[in-house]
């Protein structure tokens, strides 16, 4: 007998803040579910990484460009690049159309379809089957097919909410970067073992949000 899926909804698109370092924060304690013919697998997001607009670091810096084209669409779109030529990275975009920013989802807690993730990831332990952002498109077979794609479609990627009390943000500084990693602008859920990075960077309260770029 088949276990009864999480109450999981569909975020809708105006649910979503239309700032990058907002929705960034916005996003942890949300869930990421990939449907699959064998079934449905989901996480709980638990890190996640903005790249707000003016962010020498972001993949829209330089501007439009056939192959970021997602990063300028409406908030809530996938935007899928391939990183060092070795994982691929799911981010999403996060401002007004033809603004191109969007942030990183760096880690998830796996809730469901954990034989479907362990199947593609053998001998992994749980704690780090989706922690890292490699690691992350790796356990939900997440490539450049869904690159563009609607995340509050509500099928096959998408991003959804179980109603539950405020969820606890921590922020501190970005990693894997060779620049502007001072900035702080990883959130993360305190506690949860399946965030990436030192743990001695994961501080428990929550900094000041830097000032927007103004547009």
């Amino acid at each position: 007998m088949r276990k009864p899926l999480l109450p999981i909804v569909p975020l809708l698109r105006d649910e979503l803040p239309l700032d990058t370092v907002e929705l960034a924060r916005f996003m942890i304690g949300k869930y990421l579910v990939r449907d699959v013919p064998a079934g449905r697998i989901s996480g709980r997001i638990v890190e996640t990484e903005a790249y707000p607009l003016g962010d020498s670091t972001s993949h829209a810096f330089m501007g439009r460009r056939p192959y970021n084209l997602p990063m300028f669409l409406a908030p809530g779109f996938a935007y899928v690049r391939l990183t060092y030529g070795v994982s691929y990275m799911l981010n999403m975009s996060a401002e007004a159309e033809e603004i191109g920013a969007g942030i990183l989802f760096r880690a998830i807690e796996p809730l469901e379809g954990l034989p479907l993730i362990e199947a593609r990831r053998p001998g992994v332990p749980l704690r780090d089957l989706a922690r890292g952002p490699g690691r992350l498109t790796n356990a939900l077979d997440i490539g450049p097919s869904f690159n563009g794609c609607d995340l509050c479609s509500g099928r096959d990627l998408w991003i959804g909410a179980i109603e539950r009390g405020e969820t606890p943000i921590g922020v501190t500084t970005r990693i894997g970067l060779s620049r502007e990693m001072h900035q702080p602008l990883r959130f993360f859920e305190p506690g949860s073992a399946f965030v990436s990075g030192p743990r001695k960077l994961l501080l428990p309260t929550q900094a000041v949000q830097p000032k927007r770029a103004k547009k």
